[in-house]
């Protein structure tokens, strides 16, 4: 039940991570909640729904097949680190909370899964983050795959619309330092989940 719980918090911290880290998806929150209202931001928010599982399906298929190439898994991994890594920089680059937005027309929930789909983002991090965890989860149990996609998505979807609220009620706590703060934080967690990687990712080609 640990190791479920394991999977359960680094679903949630990635969640969150990914959530609130600057990204495609993020700036047309901001945007459709400004323009539009709280409705609309809620529409991009949930867009991954739509467009993840067929991206999660191909990469698990993907990665399925080279199950058995402990090297080119951990090759994965490594480059899973180094991705986290770039994310964890990006966080820690980040010095306000305006973003720079240009969109004219309505229609919040087709623009986010056309955004999502089209993103490198979700593909890189189910290639090389989720994918390995969901297979890592399922060697412990069924229902610490299932904890680990539900903490992820709550967060994911939960975080963003939290910021769509926030944006409508007070557009000066997204400039204020506190949200860097969260921010920077968040980036200083990705770089320790990036260490983790590193040592799975070593440990896989022989090199530990």
């Amino acid at each position: 039940m640990m190791e479920g719980i394991e999977f359960l918090v680094s679903g949630i911290v990635l969640g969150f991570a990914a959530g609130t880290s600057p990204g495609p998806l993020l700036p047309l929150v901001f945007s459709e909640t400004i323009k539009y209202g709280i409705k609309e931001g809620i529409k991009i928010a949930i867009s991954p729904l739509l467009t993840d599982l067929p991206i999660v399906l191909f990469v698990l298929f993907a990665l399925s097949n080279l199950a058995k190439y402990n090297f080119v898994i951990g090759m994965v991994a490594l480059f899973g680190a180094c991705y986290l890594i770039y994310l964890g920089f990006e966080n820690l680059k980040v010095k306000t909370g305006k973003f720079e937005v240009k969109l004219t027309k309505k229609d919040a929930l087709k623009r986010g899964a056309v955004a999502n789909f089209l993103s490198p983002h979700p593909y890189l991090f189910w290639l090389s983050i989720g994918g390995p965890m969901i297979f890592e989860s399922l060697n412990v149990h069924i229902s610490a795959t299932v904890l680990f996609i539900l903490g992820f998505y709550f967060l994911l979807i939960g975080s963003k619309m939290c910021i769509a609220l926030i944006v409508e009620r007070s557009k000066s706590f997204i400039e204020s330092k506190y949200y860097i703060y969260i921010v920077h934080a968040l980036g200083i967690a990705l770089i320790l989940f990036a260490l983790v990687f590193v040592k799975e990712g070593l440990e896989l080609i022989g090199l530990l």
